[in-house]
């Protein structure tokens, strides 16, 4: 015959699995990138930290699933669909690339996207206002900031005529993003000379290349691949005295010279609030399209003094951030 504190400790027992069992199970969003795990983490950890100050505990409210591409884009098809048979609740996809893999993969699990500069271009969304599907997001619009990239380096130099322009030929907007790039730097007498590399042999190849034509600036596409090379360019620029502008900040603390270009940050606090209402009963597809609230400009003055070169006044009060 069973004592009171046995029976009271098969009550208590009892009543804390009728609760477990009534608590909701924690949401699970599917990360999905085509950076490296060390890049891909510092957005992800704004991304938790907004979903936290949202109400979301981990753990609790929400667990992560992280897939990792390390700059191989051939590789998100396989992670898109490792996710989707995870059963995650939600993915959360970083680039044009990823967004694609995730797309192919479900058409019923909502997908949140950040970076991406042309979502009905793509083909996620009927529209900005509507996207009508299971995608929604942020987009980056990486290809309208290419004057302000252009306008810095004549600034600095204000001789400047001929831009190198580094870019992945992989790159799902490549063929959009190089004649509108070719038409602002025209506009602004300059001329913009591609040259493409998708492999960490062809990076080095095209500076050899550049340094032969005496090539006097550089500017680097937004591009995944090229992202995860950054600190292969930005010392491959240092050492052939080439000026460049970049459109991470991660370049330019790589030691790159300047950035132009969506501050991370907030861009992810926008993604958290989108999945908060997807799980709070709104469908992605009502969800219209945002662009990010924040753009910053970055300097290395360290490697403007390596390069000899004086920053003007009005750009450094233009700078959000100063590396010296």
């Amino acid at each position: 015959m069973l004592d009171r504190r046995d029976l009271l400790l098969g009550v208590s027992a009892a009543l804390l699995a009728v609760r477990a069992r009534a608590q909701p199970a924690p949401k699970v969003i599917g990360v999905l990138s085509p950076y490296t795990g060390a890049d891909g983490q510092a957005t992800v950890t704004i991304f938790r930290q907004a979903l936290s100050d949202l109400g979301y505990r981990e753990g609790r409210g929400f667990t992560l699933v992280e897939r990792f591409a390390d700059g191989q884009n051939d590789r998100l098809p396989a992670l898109a669909a490792e996710l989707v048979k995870l059963r995650v609740d939600l993915i959360l996809a970083s680039t044009t690339n990823a967004v694609k893999a995730a797309q192919a993969a479900t058409s019923t699990i909502p997908i949140v996207f950040e970076s991406v500069a042309d979502p009905v271009l793509a083909g996620f969304a009927e529209s900005v206002n509507r996207p009508g599907h299971n995608i929604t997001g942020l987009s980056n619009f990486s290809i309208d900031l290419s004057p302000k990239r252009f306008q810095l380096l004549t600034q600095l130099l204000p001789a400047l005529r001929d831009v190198e322009v580094l870019s992945n030929p992989s790159n799902p907007y490549y063929a959009t993003q190089k004649p509108a790039v070719e038409s602002v730097a025209n506009k602004l007498g300059l001329r913009a000379n591609f040259v493409d590399v998708s492999t960490a042999e062809e990076v080095e190849q095209a500076f050899r290349a550049m340094a032969a034509r005496r090539a006097t600036a550089l500017m680097v596409t937004a591009d995944a691949y090229l992202l995860a090379q950054r600190r292969t360019i930005a010392t491959l620029a240092l050492s052939h005295r080439l000026p460049s502008v970049f459109p991470f900040a991660a370049y330019v603390e790589a030691g790159g010279l300047m950035s132009y270009g969506v501050d991370p940050a907030p861009a992810m606090r926008q993604a958290a609030l989108f999945v908060d209402k997807i799980f709070k009963g709104a469908h992605p597809g009502d969800l219209p399209i945002e662009q990010p609230t924040r753009v910053e400009m970055v300097i290395n003055r360290r490697t403007a003094a390596l390069l000899r070169l004086t920053i003007p006044p009005a750009m450094l009060v233009q700078a959000e951030r100063v590396i010296d």
